[in-house]
């Protein structure tokens, strides 16, 4: 977000005696620091129902901490700080489906190498795999280990998200290092659905996941 826009947000809201009510909307609003590509997929997920993901190498986007969404962001060749602000914000604000009243069932399939890898070191791993407990504790997120014993599995190409919802085509998001894509594509949906039915198998149950994920938290504490 940059500082013009709030700063005109804040006098708009004067204007019409607003609370904030605004300037929550603006990280949405204003997603320019957001490929063409994704800037669908933020309406995907406020209108979504559930939502089923998988990573092979990072947390996904809507369970990172600011602090480690921005080591991510800042490993991308040519960015600028307030580019790297501006997609954190971004990302904060789509956090905020959690905070519904009905808030969507959130089924995340990680790879175990996404809470081995130090992105932003030690401090910022163990609030990132802290908070990945906080959700777990929650009754709309599952969160599932795929083993590093595993090997090689259907989802080495890339991570994935699919979206249901009521009065909406499900939708795929689709990450590669090029550009990715939004697509509601029937074909193309149930491929993917396909392919995260194929990883799931491989996936360990809910209390082995969550005792990984203590476990890896508890080494960074040590570290």
């Amino acid at each position: 977000m940059s500082e013009a826009s709030r700063t005109f947000t804040l006098s708009a809201e004067t204007v019409l005696n607003l609370n904030g009510e605004l300037l929550r909307l603006l990280p949405s609003a204003t997603v320019v620091s957001a490929p063409k590509w994704f800037r669908e997929w933020p309406k995907v997920e406020e209108n979504a129902h559930t939502i089923r993901t998988w990573q092979p190498l990072v947390i996904p986007g809507l369970l990172q901490t600011p602090a480690y969404a921005r080591a991510i962001l800042g490993a991308e060749p040519g960015v600028t700080h307030a580019w790297i602000e501006e997609t954190v914000a971004t990302r904060l604000h789509r956090q905020r489906v959690f905070e519904r009243k009905e808030p969507p069932m959130y089924w995340a399939l990680l790879d175990e190498c996404a809470l081995i890898r130090p992105i932003g070191g030690t401090d910022v791993m163990r609030e990132q795999l802290e908070h990945l407990l906080t959700m777990m504790a929650t009754p709309f997120v599952s969160i599932q280990i795929i083993p590093l014993s595993v090997g090689a599995t259907p989802g080495l190409l890339g991570g994935f998200a699919l979206a249901k919802g009521a009065g909406m085509p499900d939708h795929i998001s689709l990450e590669d290092a090029a550009q990715g894509s939004v697509s509601d594509r029937e074909e193309t949906v149930r491929k993917v659905n396909l392919r995260y039915d194929a990883i799931h198998k491989w996936a360990h149950p809910i209390h082995v996941s969550e005792r990984l994920v203590r476990e890896a938290a508890a080494r960074y504490e040590d570290h």
